[in-house]
């Protein structure tokens, strides 16, 4: 389990240097995080480690990651964000 700490670093970590992916990691972060299991929350972390072009050419679609774990969490985030602009 996370301390508190450890979530308000991730949540500052989420806030990138372009505004497209602060737009996509905030909320997904803030609506979805903490329900993940300890799996999904390690792939997210180990996603704030990318680089910020990477995820923004993933979340537009323009190719995936080529680690697999990655993948999953990238697609969740792809599909919350997809749905909240529905």
């Amino acid at each position: 389990m996370l301390s508190e700490n450890e979530i308000k670093r991730i949540y500052w970590a989420c806030r990138r240097g372009m505004l497209e992916l602060d737009l996509v990691m905030v909320p997904f972060y803030e609506q979805c995080f903490r329900t993940l299991d300890e799996v999904g929350q390690q792939r997210f972390v180990k996603l704030l480690e990318c680089e910020d072009t990477e995820l923004f050419h993933w979340f537009l679609g323009k190719g995936a990651p080529e680690d697999p774990e990655l993948a999953l969490i990238v697609d969740e985030i792809n599909t919350f964000t997809r749905r909240a602009r529905d």
